[in-house]
């Protein structure tokens, strides 16, 4: 069954707020035991919304769903609103988000659906601070879609774009599709992750466009959904990736263990970075494959996380109190690499092994204005961009690292060995 807005009282002008609208007809069809809540062309401007059980919300093609461009109108649905400086409030990055345009909580079979686009209105919470860099003036910013507790989710063939932080995080969700979403941020503006998945498990992420500056898709446990089991059982294949810092990564936020995750048949051109996990925190990372992936890497402006490295994969501490875990059973296989940095593998003793390179080719190539010869070892406690010539291959702690039919190629398409940090 249908719940249209408009029935509602939804103007879809643009200009009105269509919030109280869109919401009575969410709540209508949960009510109704279940529902599609259908947005036809136009566009609807909107405060933040709850979605809930067996609820469809639906965007025919021609729509979009607007956030506000009022911080006033972000606080989670569930939460009181807040007085004082907006540059005081929120949590910080590992914490829940304190700012949801879209939001669901101890949901099942929820989902967001449609070729329509849901626009975060990211530009009115940033500022530029150079040409190659946009960012806030508080943190963090609002999170587009924040689903947490939920059940049997999912995110379908929308367009989601120009959001201010993260664009799609689930925490402490089981089961859930985003299958052929476009998620289109400018790669300028920081923070403005893809998706995120936070302590969730049996999570498929297939045939997804994802361009923004920050992370296109990335494995977290963050300390404020620690109550959650850890992530797990994580399938991500057919994507294409542009990002300004990693295109698929785990880490770094990671109090709980990583395991059994596996990424392929994915193209990643014009990245900062190509794969990465970051360990910082006390989660270990086990069982994870990447698999027939196509990587083209070249560096951004100093202010993005990387160096252009097409992999990196590093387990440190991530200050003097905190204790980082441990990095083991890593198979990179079928890897097609060209950039302007090479492969790093760094860790401090004993907290990476079992590394497996088959099929590997990784060839060294000029792109961008940028200076080369660093390594990014960020965050950790003494970790920096450091001065170091580019190799292709180049690791350090690196215990029981397999290589097989593995191709190292130099600037003049030479091959070389592996070299010792």
């Amino acid at each position: 069954m249908d719940f249209d807005p408009i029935h509602y009282g939804a103007r879809a002008d643009g200009v009105s707020d269509d919030a109280a609208a869109i919401q009575a007809a969410i709540d209508a069809a949960y009510l109704a035991g279940g529902g599609r809540v259908l947005l036809h062309p136009g566009t609807y401007r909107s405060s933040s919304l709850t979605l809930k059980s067996h609820v469809e919300l639906h965007l025919e093609n021609g729509s979009t769903l607007r956030a506000m461009d009022r911080l006033e109108a972000y606080f989670r649905p569930d939460q009181p609103k807040r007085e004082g400086n907006v540059s005081s409030v929120g949590t910080p990055v590992t914490g829940k988000p304190s700012y949801v345009f879209l939001y669901a909580f101890d949901a099942e079979f929820a989902s967001i659906t449609g070729p329509g686009t849901i626009d975060g209105c990211g530009d009115a919470f940033v500022r530029r601070v150079s040409p190659y860099y946009v960012t806030g003036d508080f943190y963090p910013r609002p999170t587009l879609i924040y689903f947490e507790n939920c059940r049997h989710l999912t995110f379908r063939d929308c367009v989601l774009c120009n959001v201010a932080f993260w664009t799609l995080h689930i925490g402490g969700c089981r089961d859930v599709l985003i299958d052929a979403i476009r998620i289109l941020n400018p790669l300028d503006v920081a923070n403005s992750d893809g998706i995120d998945v936070d302590h969730s498990r049996c999570v498929r992420i297939r045939d997804c466009h994802v361009e923004c500056a920050d992370d296109c898709i990335c494995m977290k446990n963050t300390l404020g959904n620690h109550e959650y089991p850890h992530t797990k059982d994580v399938i991500v294949s057919g994507c294409t990736l542009i990002s300004t810092s990693a295109a698929l990564k785990i880490g770094t936020e990671g109090v709980d263990d990583f395991e059994d995750i596996q990424f392929s048949d994915c193209i990643i051109d014009s990245s900062n970075r190509g794969l990465s996990i970051q360990i910082r925190d006390a989660g270990n990372v086990r069982n994870v494959s990447f698999t027939n992936i196509t990587i083209r890497t070249r560096r951004f402006a100093e202010n993005w996380w990387g160096c252009a490295e097409p992999i990196a994969v590093t387990a440190v501490d991530r200050d003097k109190d905190t204790t980082g875990g441990s990095i083991r059973n890593i198979r990179f296989f079928n890897i097609d690499c060209e950039g302007e940095n090479g492969a790093v593998f760094y860790a401090v003793p004993g907290r990476l092994s079992g590394i497996r390179m088959e099929q590997v080719r990784i060839a060294l190539r000029r792109t961008s204005k940028w200076p080369i010869h660093r390594v990014d070892l960020r965050p950790g406690e003494g970790m920096d961009i450091l001065e170091h010539p580019t190799v292709p291959l180049l690791t350090h702690e690196a215990e029981n690292l397999t290589l097989r039919e593995v191709t190292l190629l130099d600037f003049d398409g030479q091959p070389v060995s592996p070299q010792e940090f």
